[in-house]
């Protein structure tokens, strides 16, 4: 990205050379990524950067810009270069402790908030996104959030404060159901269900930069809702529903599990890209 001394770059110059080294990089998307680390190291709205496109960059942006994309070539997420990653029209601070959210997630989102719940237990919180999102949607609604990770606990906390639902949030370090107390009228988790197998086909900025706990289970995928699933009866209130999000092939086997666990009215939902994403179950009274 350098010029000669006595010449200074514009920001559109610089975006252009910082996209054709992503590029050359095997960064997906790299005239995406360029202009949205550009508003970061310029300290603007992404929507604003075509506004300063036409003017010279300053030297102080410049270098901020310059070890932006120093690391974005190496494979760091961006989320983890500006701290945030949108989810659901709401902006949450997201590190290398947390999965970062993700659209897929939203399929359970727009399944949860399809019927009323006053009481939601999230399974694993990570950054707070799912439990954060439904009680912002929900205004009469409490829950709590567990999770083994105490840094997850913290993230977690820090957006349920950014987003004003931190008075109805309870968030604990717990290993699944054994710190929790009570019954809750929804139960949400996006648990590791990627298989050992199939991590080395992960995308480099998964692999290598998101928390390996959050990822996988170290086994097929599906450990974690063996343990989930036999207990999630104790915690549901009568008419209580269980959401949890998988992987695209574990559909059916997830399904039997929690049908095998006593619930009923068991059903996969599909995302927007029409792959299975959600198992939906309930304790009928």
């Amino acid at each position: 990205m350098s010029v000669p001394a006595n010449e200074t770059q514009t920001a559109a110059q610089a975006m252009a050379a910082a996209a054709a080294r992503l590029r050359a990089a095997g960064v997906p998307d790299p005239a995406r990524d360029a202009r949205l680390l550009l508003a970061h190291a310029a300290k603007v709205e992404a929507a604003r950067v075509t506004l300063i496109a036409p003017e010279a960059l300053d030297p102080e942006i410049a270098e901020r810009y310059e070890n932006l994309i120093a690391l974005r070539v190496i494979r760091v997420p961006v989320s983890h270069l500006i701290g945030e990653r949108e989810f659901y029209g709401r902006r949450f601070k997201v590190s290398a402790d947390v999965l970062d959210p993700r659209p897929e997630t939203e399929t359970l989102i727009e399944a949860a908030l399809s019927e009323p719940f006053d009481r939601v237990l999230d399974l694993g919180i990570g950054s707070g996104c799912i439990l954060v999102t439904l009680l912002a949607e929900n205004s009469t609604a409490s829950g709590m959030g567990i999770d083994i990770s105490e840094a997850a606990c913290l993230q977690a906390s820090a957006n349920a404060v950014l987003h004003r639902v931190a008075d109805r949030a309870e968030i604990r370090q717990s290993d699944w159901f054994s710190g929790v107390e009570g019954v809750f009228d929804l139960i949400v988790c996006n648990p590791p269900y990627i298989a050992r197998e199939e991590m080395d086909g992960l995308a480099e900025e998964v692999r290598n930069h998101e928390p390996v706990l959050a990822l996988t289970d170290g086994a097929d995928g599906l450990e974690c809702y063996r343990s989930i699933a036999p207990r999630a009866p104790e915690f549901l209130a009568a008419g209580g529903r269980i959401l949890v999000e998988i992987g695209p092939t574990q559909g059916q086997a997830v399904s039997d599990l929690f049908a095998e666990s006593g619930l009923s009215n068991v059903r996969v939902i599909r995302d927007l890209d029409g792959r299975d994403r959600v198992v939906c179950a309930q304790l009928v009274a």
